[in-house]
């Protein structure tokens, strides 16, 4: 098994739901990535999603947007990011999930990417502008190097590409709850329940919802439908604003989760 296999097998065995925190590479400087992995896994994320600063991010709102540009001034780089991550491996054994775009992964060469994401430990990616029918491009060598490509299923998906979609790899299914970007939200979509049932219906692997999820109430809610959550936003403005306790409570909610409905 894999790292994601094993992580979600345990929360299964433990009734318990998962917690994806998200984080900007290189926002607060990139020598803090490895000290931010490592309490985030104390705090008790089951996977650790990083993002990967980018000039022209289109799936992201305005808090991780502008994350990303205090990431970029400060120089952080792609090849940064996955030395930063080498290093991490030595005390983090949670599965940590790169987000990133086409664009940065052109620049530095797929072949090599996929090479040094490998050895630097890397279990998953995410990249929202790339559809399943041009995956080929990359998904070949990531199966090769045993990472993961994590897939996107949206409200507006058609039910059979949803089914084509959750039949694909061995991580998790990325379920994204709005019709938008990311963000901090108060408000959901009316139908975003029978959405997650349907896809957790469908879906041979985990499936964890995310975008604009913030708050206690969202999360227990929400974790009633699928196996857990992905929370980007707020954990970015929490590390910001240096409120380190809330970040630890928000992710303390799932560790006593109940069954899927």
């Amino acid at each position: 098994m894999n790292r994601f296999e094993k992580s979600f097998s345990t929360l299964k065995q433990e009734n318990k739901k998962a917690f994806v925190p998200y984080l900007m590479a290189g926002d607060g400087g990139l020598e803090n990535l490895v000290d931010r992995l490592i309490l985030l896994e104390k705090f008790g994320a089951t996977a650790i999603e990083v993002g990967v600063p980018f000039s022209d991010p289109v799936a992201d709102g305005p808090t991780i947007q502008a994350a990303g540009l205090r990431a970029l001034e400060k120089g952080t780089t792609l090849k940064g990011i996955v030395k930063e991550i080498e290093k991490a491996r030595k005390a983090v054994s949670v599965p940590i999930v790169l987000m990133t775009y086409l664009n940065p992964i052109y620049s530095y060469g797929i072949s090599e990417f996929v090479r040094d994401i490998q050895q630097a430990g890397v279990d998953g990616c995410i990249i929202p502008d790339l559809p399943i029918e041009e995956e080929d491009i990359i998904v070949t060598e990531l199966e090769a190097a045993n990472v993961e490509l994590i897939r996107l299923v949206t409200m507006t998906t058609p039910i059979e590409r949803i089914k084509e979609i959750s039949s694909k790899g061995r991580g998790f299914l990325y379920t994204v709850t709005v019709k938008g970007i990311t963000g901090v939200r108060n408000e959901y979509d009316a139908e975003l329940t029978k959405f997650i049932s349907t896809v957790k219906e469908v879906s041979s692997i985990p499936v964890l919802a995310g975008f604009g999820i913030s708050a206690k109430e969202q999360i227990e809610e929400i974790t009633k439908y699928c196996d857990g959550v992905i929370v980007g936003s707020k954990i970015v403005d929490l590390f910001e604003q240096n409120r380190r306790s809330e970040m630890e409570e928000l992710m303390s909610i799932v560790k006593q989760g109940s069954k899927v409905l």
